[in-house]
């Protein structure tokens, strides 16, 4: 679960919960399952388990366990709007909580929901219990939280100077807990009060560097207001085009924002209607039974009844057919993120051996010809030494653009492992292969990766084996594709290598 792979976790959780035979083994592994389904946004069967698990808490007597699924009922009902229950759950936990860090989490989970819910001001007593409980059991990311919390707060109530000055008494402690998150949301809150007070320069800047980090978990909403936050500040300087183009990015995201809100409560009044749906039935049963014992004198009755079985099965089939449809883009979604390197949306290493291996088939049948491109890059471990793995994981990802605009759809492209790409040139002759793969070198060679003032400059080595010479075995070609990329390595660096053969030279 904490490596995000929710289809193992998913499998393993439910295994736990059916199959150990140990009720206390399954109440923590479903108050864990509630929070991935959350996370995941499977928020009907997020809310059908938070159903479940309601009915059960009278009967659980461990306190650790009673304390998860109180915290998880809160935040998964929080989700669903219902900020009554959420409140209602997380004081309950507040209750059953020790001393430490259990009395901070139960605070905090008490602050969300009142949050979600817009019952929140920045004198509210729930707020700065939570923050003093928090500081007291040395608890920083929470604490930090909390503080952002304030200070949105702030801004909501129009008091931006507040905002900022609460930010940067809290900035030193956000530094130090490295919590990327809390970074994030101090940059997203800063940007916003910078604006509000009409400090437009630094709200900009603050803003791009939110823009600049890059997707991650609810990342959404927080690049929606910055949309907005830029959108004001270029309208405001007569910039239409980019007022508009900032404009176009925040309604997309505002929208799919609104579509999510939506969709959780849809899929909580879905399942309110199942659990309606579920009394009905049994209801619908014991007038069943009834009936029978009245046949003669009860006619009428036993006709509206059938109706209503009739409408409870038509409720059902349509349930298991949106279900069925929800599971069958779930696994395509899965599927396409398999084959994907998360990094840089390219192939990964398996999935790329696997295509290059069915082209070669391909190709081996109508006698075509290829090139294997392998592509290391020249001093990468120096780069995240000297500057850091975000300035490194950058710099693939400008290599991976640059390298792209010089291949067309049929070739395949995937990253190998750490810095190493492998490219399959189709139906390519040795002097295209060879051109193509310079092409690539001048272009990562030109591409510069800039950081706080700091220029970063890039090359490749690159090495190619051709299917005329080594034959359509991927495992040869492989072979002598890395040997060629050594070759180019020994060679100095920043250049392209390959085996001699029709006067072509074996290195460029």
């Amino acid at each position: 679960m904490y490596e995000s792979d929710y289809v193992r976790s998913d499998a393993l959780f439910q295994d736990i919960i059916r199959h150990s035979g140990n009720p206390l083994l399954a109440d923590r592994a479903s108050a864990m399952l509630l929070s991935q389904l959350g996370l995941t946004r499977h928020y009907t069967e997020a809310f059908e388990l938070a159903n479940r698990l309601a009915a059960r808490l009278p009967e659980v007597t461990d306190t650790k366990v009673r304390f998860s699924l109180l915290l998880n009922l809160s935040q998964s009902l929080g989700l669903a709007g219902q900020t009554d229950l959420a409140v209602r759950y997380a004081r309950m936990a507040m209750a059953d909580a020790a001393a430490g860090e259990e009395a901070c989490f139960s605070a905090s989970s008490l602050v969300q929901a009142l949050s979600s819910g817009h019952r929140l001001k920045p004198a509210s007593p729930e707020l700065q219990q939570a923050v003093d409980v928090c500081s007291a059991a040395k608890v920083p990311v929470y604490s930090a939280d909390l503080q952002l919390t304030l200070a949105d707060l702030y801004l909501r109530e129009g008091q931006p100077r507040k905002a900022l000055a609460l930010l940067d008494q809290v900035a030193s402690e956000i530094n130090a807990n490295g919590y990327t998150p809390n970074k994030l949301a101090a940059l997203v809150c800063r940007a916003q009060a910078l604006a509000a007070i009409g400090d437009d320069d630094d709200a900009r800047t603050a803003a791009l560097v939110v823009i600049a980090a890059g997707p991650s978990g609810d990342f959404g909403v927080w690049l929606k207001d910055i949309y907005e936050v830029l959108y004001h500040i270029e309208k405001k300087q007569g910039h239409t085009a980019a007022a508009l183009d900032y404009y176009e990015k925040y309604a997309t995201l505002d929208k799919a924002y609104l579509d999510d809100v939506n969709a959780r409560a849809m899929a909580y009044q879905t399942v309110q209607q199942h659990v309606l749906a579920q009394k009905l039935e049994t209801e619908s049963l014991s007038r069943q039974n009834a009936l029978l014992r009245m046949r003669q004198t009860l006619d009428a009755k036993t006709a509206e009844t059938n109706r209503l079985y009739l409408a409870l099965l038509l409720m059902v089939l349509i349930s298991v057919v949106l279900w069925m449809f929800r599971l069958k883009r779930s696994q395509l979604r899965f599927k396409k993120l398999s084959h994907q390197d998360g990094l840089t949306a390219i192939f990964n290493r398996q999935h790329f051996m696997s295509e290059v291996e069915r082209s070669l088939r391909l190709l081996e049948r109508r006698a075509g010809t290829a090139c294997l491109v392998f592509i290391d890059l020249d001093h990468f471990k120096h780069i995240n030494d000297t500057h850091g793995h975000a300035m490194g994981d950058e710099v693939l990802r400008q290599v991976v653009m640059a390298s792209k605009q010089h291949l067309r759809p049929v070739d395949l492209f995937g990253r190998l492992g750490g810095e190493e790409f492998g490219i399959l040139l189709v139906d390519c002759t040795r002097a295209q292969g060879m051109a193509i793969a310079d092409r690539i070198r001048l272009a990562v060679e030109a591409t510069v990766v800039e950081c706080e003032g700091v220029t970063i400059a890039i090359s490749t080595s690159v090495g190619l084996a051709f299917t005329d010479t080594y034959g359509y075995d991927l495992q040869r070609l492989c072979c002598e594709a890395d040997a060629a990329l050594y070759r180019a390595k020994r060679g100095g660096r920043n250049r392209v290598a390959a085996d001699v053969e029709c006067g072509i030279p074996a290195e460029a």
